[in-house]
């Protein structure tokens, strides 16, 4: 199957309010440029310098979402361009894209990671963390950052019952978090594996690598 054939059936089953997020990392530029002729212009990249990389040799008008877990110290490397930013789990991490962001005078769009997996591993705040900040003072200084919206990342696991429970709480969340900031729009849940689960479960933003471009070369 190829890159194109695999946009266009993943795009049959999305509903038109979903907004599909090619998961480009590890990929070559062609396979992305293969997506981009195909109509696709949102790709999500995990590493800063790679997608920094990718901003300066691939066409202007693609938006750039950083999925992975950022470092404070390389925001400077992609304030100038990001579209938005998935993993923001933390306000000294939304402080310092607050401050990369003035000094490209933009305002960055990002969305509050919500750790709701039960998997150590995966990073995010709790909700009640993310209540704490969105009514304090400090974060209502910040003018260059948005927050418009959460990102969640379900437990790797077969067990759809857990899954729906964690993409369900996502929901709800982002539901409670809507009444104190409405700026929120966007849930980023739900990947290859779970895409059409997380969707029924509330989902408006995916994030699609290896069903649009294979498996990952690593």
């Amino acid at each position: 199957m190829s890159i194109k054939q695999n946009l266009l059936d993943i795009k049959t089953q999305t509903p038109e309010h979903v907004t599909l997020v090619a998961v480009s990392k590890t990929k070559p530029n062609s396979d992305i440029m293969e997506a981009y002729d195909a109509g696709q212009r949102v790709f999500g990249e995990n590493k800063i310098q790679e997608m920094a990389d990718k901003f300066e040799a691939l066409p202007k008008d693609i938006s750039w979402h950083m999925i992975g877990h950022v470092q404070r110290n390389k925001v400077k490397y992609m304030a100038s361009f990001v579209n938005l930013i998935h993993g923001m789990d933390s306000f000294k991490l939304l402080k310092e894209i607050n401050k990369q962001a003035k000094k490209e005078t933009r305002v960055i769009d990002c969305l509050l990671q919500i750790k709701i997996a039960e998997e150590d591993a995966k990073f995010g705040m709790a909700k009640v963390d993310a209540i704490n900040m969105l009514q304090s003072d400090a974060f209502k200084e910040l003018q260059n950052v948005r927050i418009t919206g959460v990102m969640g990342m379900a437990t790797f696991t077969d067990d759809q019952k857990q899954v729906t429970a964690e993409f369900n709480r996502l929901k709800t969340i982002f539901d409670e978090l809507k009444t104190l900031h409405s700026n929120l729009e966007i849930i980023s849940m739900g990947m290859s594996g779970d895409y059409e689960l997380a969707i029924n479960c509330g989902s408006n933003m995916i994030r699609v690598g290896s069903s649009i471009f294979g498996e990952r070369n690593y």
